[in-house]
Formats: structure tokens, C-alpha cells, sequence
């Protein structure tokens, strides 16, 4: 599925080398878990939204960069609105996205549009967030994240050798990673999602880190990103796959 609005908008500057490098950090980590990754990127009041899915985790990965003011015609502010209109609106290679980008000025060209994959088609509202209490801080997130993992493995080593095999190990993955955040109904995979694409990484825990909710939605919103899964196991993103990476 290809989205494309505003095709005459091709040139654009990211806000600083800062930006650039986060970025571009961002979409080296998708490619890591698919070399032929597909971002669809909206456009829109001064920022760059990027959207991503990490195929290992049925999530959908969101960094917003910001855009120098007056770049291909963009004003402040930098963070983009929900009400604000979609200056541009197309799915492309993630890799051809990475080499375009030049970390020592922040400017690039767009690659050119692909036909993307099903989950292009399903992003989620971009207006309507409510927030949800209840979100433990980044620090306990990330020791949440450990324990499963290392419950994954302690459970993983414990089987048969007769009995360890991709079905087996799924239905464990599975178990672990489909339990909620606390008194929550965030799963424990989209914090574990955060995490492997660099949402989570050392932060203060007085960031604001927040859990969101519209509709069927989810999103676990931190300083550097954004991750969206489906409440209750929705359909709409895809297959899933939940051995730990």
C-alpha cells in the first residue's frame, strides 16, 4: 500500500545534527529487524513523523523528528499537532531513507515511494489521546523487560531437548510477552519493543514518560518516541512473533 499527499514536497532539513543522528539511529534499528523495513512518514507543523513496525513485535514504532524552521516550506512549531493538515503523506524503503539522510547537515531527499506493506494502511488516530494511570517509571520498565527475558531463557533452557522447538518456544514467548504493565492493558511486548528500538533507553524518571489511550489504541509515549500497539490483542497489524531479541 502506497500513501502519498503532497508529492511536490521532496527536499527537507532536519532541525539539527542532533536530530539527524536520532533518526537515523532509529531506522538503522528497524533494518536490523528487516532489511527490506518500509516507513510510512507523514508531514506536518514543523516535524517528520515516522512510522515503523518492528516485525518481532506486532507494534507500531513512531519517532517524530523536528524540521528546520522554513525547510521545503515548513513554520514552526516543531511538534507536530493533531488538528495540524498532512503536508505529505507516502511510504518509502526505510534503508533508501537511512542513506539519504547527511548527519552532518540533516538534509535529504526523499526516496522515492513503495508500495508498503498491510500495516501502512492501519496507523492510529491522530487526535483523541486520553492519559492512563497507572504506568510504572522508565527505570522499572526496563527491569520488567529483564526479568522476561530472563525468565524466556531460564524456561527455554529448562525444555526437553525433544521439546524445544519454534512452537514451543512461541508459546512461551507468548505468555510472557502478552501479560500487562501492572494495572494496566499495556502488554509487556510494546515496552519490550520500546526498549529494543531505543524509546527506553537512560532517562530521568521524572521524564515524561506516559501511557495513552483512544479507542482500541494504546501508546506508550517517551521522550524519544512512541510505540502503538492495539488494546486487547486487536487485529490490524499483523502476524506476530515473540522470541526475545
Amino acid at each position: 500500500m502506497t500513501a502519498t499527499t503532497g508529492a511536490a514536497v521532496r527536499d527537507l532539513r532536519l532541525a539539527d545534527t542532533a536530530e539527524a543522528a536520532d533518526l537515523a539511529a532509529f531506522l538503522g534499528r528497524l533494518i536490523r529487524y528487516d532489511r527490506a523495513a518500509a516507513v510510512r512518514l507523514q508531514l506536518g507543523a514543523g516535524a517528520l513523523a515516522v512510522f515503523g513496525r518492528p516485525p518481532a513485535f506486532e507494534v507500531l514504532a513512531i519517532r517524530t523528528a523536528r524540521l528546520r524552521e522554513g525547510a521545503a516550506g515548513v513554520a514552526a512549531p516543531a511538534v507536530a499537532a493533531a488538528a495540524a493538515p498532512v503536508e505529505l503523506d507516502v511510504t518509502v524503503s526505510a534503508g533508501e531513507l537511512l542513506e539519504a539522510i547527511d548527519e552532518l547537515t540533516g538534509d535529504f531527499t526523499l526516496p522515492a515511494a513503495v508500495t508498503g506493506p498491510p500495516w501502512t494502511g492501519v496507523l492510529p488516530p491522530r487526535g483523541g489521546w486520553q492519559q492512563v494511570p497507572g504506568l510504572p517509571g522508565p527505570a522499572r520498565l526496563r527491569q520488567a523487560v529483564a526479568a522476561a527475558v530472563a525468565e524466556f531463557r531460564t524456561r527455554d533452557e529448562a525444555l526437553p531437548a525433544a521439546h524445544r522447538d519454534r512452537a514451543e518456544r512461541d508459546r512461551i514467548g507468548r505468555e510472557i510477552w502478552s501479560r500487562t504493565v501492572d494495572d494496566t492493558d499495556l502488554p509487556l511486548r510494546a515496552v519490550h519493543a520500546a526498549q529494543s528500538v531505543g524509546f527506553l533507553r537512560p532517562m530521568p524518571e521524572t521524564a515524561p514518560v506516559a501511557l495513552l489511550r483512544t479507542g482500541t489504541w494504546l501508546r506508550l509515549r517517551t521522550p524519544y518516541g512512541s510505540i502503538a500497539v492495539r488494546a486487547g490483542g486487536a487485529g490490524g497489524i499483523g502476524g506476530l512473533s515473540v522470541t526475545p531479541t
